[in-house]
């Protein structure tokens, strides 16, 4: 890797490139979190089971909490 150094002594410039430049196209781009990927797939089972999963299960956990603390509180109280 260059250093600094390294650079100024080999009389090299760093090239700036202005703001409208070259600049990579939106195919050419990732796509990020948020972006539909080109090749975008229809939902399968596979993917409704888990999605069910995640927003089923911690609901019924949150309920199951819930009646466990009121039962525990109970208990405590005769």
């Amino acid at each position: 890797m260059a250093t600094a150094g390294d650079i100024i002594e080999s009389g090299k410039s760093a090239r700036l490139r202005p703001a409208g430049g070259f600049a990579l196209k939106s195919a050419q781009q990732p796509a990020g979190p948020f972006e539909v990927a080109a090749g975008a797939r229809k939902p399968t089972m596979r993917d409704a089971l888990v999605t069910g999963l995640l927003v089923i299960y911690p609901a019924f956990a949150a309920v199951a909490a819930i009646i466990a603390g009121l039962f525990l509180a109970g208990a405590g109280s005769i």
